[in-house]
C-alpha cells in the first residue's frame, strides 16, 4: 500500500523554523513564510540574490563576523557534504526599507547538503533558529536592582562562550585535517609496492571503514621473486586508526622481506607470526600469501587465520582456496610448519585476495559472504581484474565504503 501524496512546497512555506535554500553559490533559490517574519524581508528581496548581499556585516560594528562565520560553514558543508552545526552566533541584519540601518540578532544555525545525482551538492538548507528574545528577555536582576548592567553583561558573556566554542570547533577541524593529511602520506608510504607497477593485470583496492580516520590495518602486497614468480599477499590487524597502520606498516614490511629471503610462503608466514609475538598490537593479526609460478602454472598459498582466496576460472567455476589454514599471527603452535598447498592454474584464470571486511556483514553467517562472492566472481569471470574489482565492491555493497576496512587485490593469471 502506497503512503499519502504530500505536497512538500507547501509543506515547506508552513514549516515553523525559518528556512532558506541556497544554491552552491549561496544564491537563494527558494524561502520559507518563518524565515521572512523573523528577518522582515520580502520575498522579493532574497530569492534569486547572494544570502550575503542580502545579509552584509553591520559596517557599524567592528566586530561583526557573522559573514566570515556563516561563510565558513557554507565551505565544511560543500566540501564534507556533511551536515554543519554551528554556534550561537551575534549576526544584525539590515531594516527593510531603512538603509544603513541594521537590527541586533542572534542565531542558532544549521546548515545541510542536498546531494545531486552526481554526488556532489545541489542545494544547501539553511535552517536557523531566532535566539534574540532568549538573550535579550532575561534579565539577571543584580542585588542593587539594576538588571539592565546584569543583562548587558549576560549577554556579553554568552557571545564570548559562543565565539570560543566556534573557535575552538575551527581549532579541532583543522587539527583533524592535519591529523589525517598526515595519516594519509603515511599509510601511501607504507604501502608502496614498487614490484605491482610492473604488473598491469592486478588491480588493488583499499578503503578504510566508513566513518574512519581514512587509514586502516589492512595491507596489501605484490613482491616479484624471480622473472617467472612473485608473490601477493593481503592481511589485516586488528582494529582502525593510527596504532593499527602503524602495526600493520611493521608487519607488511617484515612479511615482504621475509619472503624474499623465503620462498616458501608458509614458511615465511612462521617466521612472521614469531616476529608478531614480539608485540601485544600485532597479536590475533590474519593474513594469507600466494606465490604465483607462472612457469609451472600453479598457485602455493598459506593462510594465517584468514578467509580463504577465491580462484575463478576462465569457465566461471570458482573455488575457495582454503586447504592450507592455520592460526593467526603471533598464537603459539606446536613445531609442526605452518601448513601451505598448491593448486593449477589455466592462463586466463583469476585469483582474488581480500579481507574480511569485503564479505563480513554484521549480523550475518560468513558463509552467506562468501557465497556472494563466488556467484558474484561466476557471472563476472569475462571481466578484466579493474573492471572486475569494481563489480565486485557494487555487488557486495561497499562500493563507497563499509563497517570494516577493505584491502582487494585481483589478478588475472
Amino acid at each position: 500500500m502506497s503512503g499519502p501524496e504530500i505536497d512538500y512546497q507547501a509543506l515547506f512555506a508552513v514549516t515553523p523554523s525559518p528556512y532558506l535554500v541556497l544554491d552552491p553559490a549561496l544564491v537563494v533559490a527558494d524561502v520559507n513564510d518563518a524565515y521572512l517574519r523573523v528577518t522582515g524581508r520580502t520575498r522579493e528581496e532574497l530569492l534569486g540574490r547572494r544570502l550575503f548581499e542580502v545579509h552584509p556585516d553591520n559596517p557599524a560594528d567592528p566586530d561583526a563576523d557573522g559573514v566570515r562565520n556563516l561563510d565558513a560553514s557554507f565551505q565544511r558543508v560543500l566540501r564534507s557534504k556533511k551536515p554543519d552545526t554551528m554556534a550561537v552566533q551575534k549576526y544584525d541584519i539590515p531594516v527593510s526599507g531603512h538603509p544603513g540601518v541594521f537590527r541586533a540578532k542572534w542565531w542558532s544555525p544549521i546548515n545541510t547538503p542536498v546531494l545531486g545525482p552526481d554526488g556532489e551538492v545541489a542545494w544547501i538548507i539553511h535552517r536557523v533558529e531566532d535566539m534574540t528574545d532568549f538573550v535579550l528577555t532575561r534579565p539577571i536582576v543584580s542585588r542593587s536592582g539594576d538588571s539592565g548592567g546584569e543583562r548587558d553583561a549576560m549577554e556579553a558573556e554568552l557571545y564570548a562562550r559562543a565565539q570560543e566554542l566556534q573557535r575552538l570547533n575551527e581549532e579541532l577541524r583543522e587539527a583533524h585535517a592535519r591529523e589525517r593529511e598526515t595519516a594519509l602520506t603515511l599509510q601511501k608510504a607504507m604501502l608502496h609496492s614498487p614490484d605491482l607497477r610492473g604488473h598491469r593485470d592486478i588491480a588493488v583496492r583499499y578503503m578504510p571503514a566508513v566513518r574512519s580516520l581514512n587509514v586502516c590495518g589492512d595491507w596489501y602486497d605484490v613482491v616479484d621473486l624471480s622473472e617467472d614468480s612473485f608473490t601477493v599477499a593481503v592481511g589485516d590487524v586488528v582494529g582502525h586508526g593510527l596504532e593499527a597502520a602503524a602495526v600493520m606498516g611493521m608487519l607488511r614490511s617484515a612479511l615482504s622481506a621475509a619472503v624474499r629471503a623465503i620462498h616458501t610462503p608458509g614458511t615465511a608466514m612462521d617466521v612472521l607470526s614469531g616476529y608478531a609475538r614480539t608485540f601485544e598490537g600485532a597479536l590475533a593479526t590474519t593474513a594469507v600469501k600466494a606465490v604465483v609460478d607462472t612457469h609451472r602454472r600453479r598457485i602455493t598459498y598459506t593462510s594465517a587465520g584468514h578467509p580463504p582466496p577465491a580462484l575463478s576460472r576462465r569457465d566461471g567455476g570458482v573455488s575457495l582456496l582454503d586447504e592450507a589454514t592455520g592460526p593467526p599471527l603471533g598464537v603459539p603452535v606446536h613445531d609442526d610448519p605452518r601448513p601451505q598447498a598448491t593448486v593449477p592454474y589455466t592462463p586466463g584464470d583469476t585469483l582474488v585476495l581480500y579481507t574480511d571486511g569485503l564479505i563480513e556483514r554484521r549480523g550475518e553467517d560468513i558463509d552467506a559472504g562468501l557465497h556472494r562472492l563466488t556467484d558474484t566472481l561466476a557471472r563476472h569471470a569475462d571481466l578484466g581484474p579493474e573492471a572486475l574489482a569494481d563489480t565486485l565492491l557494487a555487488h557486495l555493497g561497499v562500493a563507497d565504503g563499509g563497517r570494516d576496512d577493505i584491502a582487494l587485490v585481483i589478478v588475472r593469471l
